[in-house]
């Protein structure tokens, strides 16, 4: 077999077999081809397509690459969840709790972040104390006693899932949905959950920007997930304006505390909600998205969940008093409102130019290298269909930076204020099964 024979199969737009792919991984992660045939296969894909066997066996491939995370040990059907991104999205520090005080296992393995603020790791690093390095035994420990348990990702997951993103970022092809759909499924189904659960954003703040793209990202990754004996779920959720109010991490944190006592922050609430209800349904602790719903909308309206992020906390050795009074969490030293200029309402907010604006702050990474600062961010005041007059405040920016003149104007160039009355968006677009 040559691979130059399978660049040309591809380039003429035929399907190729599982032997073909998998000799391509296999072979290009022995170094025995180069990165020029590679990236000639990828842009053949690129502009071919691949149809749902072949996504399925590269995605497969791809996961018998590295190690395989073993679950066993964790009682119960285990559901992981996934976002595929955006700006203030800390959704899991919401929906890991209440999930788990609705009796599901969650043993979750997070990445750091890379771009507009910390992931969800460096997010729970704002907690004195919280260890994101556990033992395995205290891993599957945790989750057994507690239900949940959110680690740094470890082991070998996927790396020839590494080794072509690498390729595909340099060679303009990251754009491609089969590419795409078996990068993230590779990773999810290597992590050893039962059922996954994706929350695939769309709108300015997303990687998909528009519905059909992100419909037809999140079809290809259920089938795959499916085809390959993991129950999967998509919700296609809203990133046209940030998650919550707050984008940066300790400043995330706060705001998922507080949703979790109470506080209603609308569009949080209701992502939570939803993505906690597939997650229940999938492992069969409700019959019907309508009970799931009325059950979890109890687990965070009596304390439960609340309390469920506490001994999640407490067993990771984090600090708890600051679950009980998160003003306490890091802060930064200065805090400069951004005002409007013009009086009307609020039509659209750029999520993208928010997160960049955070970033700039130091609450994410342009490099891996980079250090997060984890008091710093942005605190929206007005969201879409909010009525804001001149001189009102739009955000308050987070700063250990004294001077943050472009930061503002990065910021107040997000938001497009008009005279006329608009629309506020809808969270959930659509669940595909």
């Amino acid at each position: 077999m040559r691979m130059v024979d399978i660049i040309a199969k591809k380039r003429n737009g035929d399907a190729l077999t599982e032997k073909e792919i998998r000799f391509f991984i296999q072979h290009y992660m022995n170094d025995d081809i180069p990165d020029y045939q590679v990236s000639a296969l990828l842009m053949a894909i690129y502009y071919q397509g691949m149809n749902q066997q072949e996504t399925a066996v590269l995605t497969q491939s791809m996961v018998d690459s590295g190690d395989l995370i073993d679950l066993s040990a964790i009682n119960g059907h285990k559901v992981d969840k996934h976002s595929t991104g955006g700006v203030g999205d800390k959704i899991t520090l919401i929906v890991g709790p209440l999930v788990a005080a609705a009796g599901v296992p969650v043993a979750k393995m997070s990445g750091r972040g890379l771009g507009h603020t910390g992931g969800t790791i460096d997010k729970l690093e704002s907690i004195p104390g919280f260890k994101v390095e556990i033992s395995n035994q205290e891993f599957v420990d945790n989750v057994n006693r507690h239900k949940l348990a959110v680690v740094g990702q470890t082991g070998n997951l996927a790396p020839a899932d590494k080794k072509l993103y690498a390729l595909r970022d340099v060679t303009a092809t990251v754009e491609s949905i089969p590419l795409i759909a078996s990068s993230i499924m590779s990773k999810k189904i290597a992590s050893g959950a039962d059922s996954i659960v994706l929350d695939v954003k769309t709108g300015s703040g997303a990687f998909m920007k528009t519905y059909e793209e992100s419909k037809q990202l999140a079809k290809e990754m259920v089938k795959i997930g499916n085809q390959l004996d993991k129950a999967t779920i998509a919700v296609i959720s809203d990133m046209n304006q940030p998650l919550g109010y707050e984008v940066g991490n300790a400043n995330e944190i706060k705001e998922a505390i507080e949703v979790l006592q109470g506080k209603n922050v609308s569009d949080l609430r209701e992502l939570a909600i939803e993505l906690s209800a597939q997650m229940t349904l999938l492992a069969g602790v409700y019959q019907t998205y309508e009970h799931a719903a009325s059950e979890l909308e109890k687990l965070m309206d009596n304390g439960n969940a609340y309390h469920a992020l506490k001994e999640f906390v407490k067993a990771q050795g984090g600090d708890t008093s600051v679950i009980d009074d998160p003003h306490q969490l890091s802060s930064s030293q200065y805090h400069i409102d951004v005002k409007a200029e013009n009086t009307g309402f609020i039509h659209g907010m750029e999520a993208d130019t928010i997160g960049i604006a955070a970033m700039h702050l130091g609450a994410g990474r342009a490099t891996k290298e980079d250090t997060i600062d984890h008091g710093v961010g942005v605190s929206l005041h007005k969201k879409i269909g909010d009525q804001v007059k001149a001189g009102d405040t739009l955000v308050t920016l987070h700063s250990n930076q004294e001077k943050v003149d472009e930061v503002a104007e990065l910021v107040k160039s997000a938001f497009t204020i008009k005279p006329k009355q608009s629309e506020r968006r809808k969270m959930i677009y659509n669940v595909i099964k």
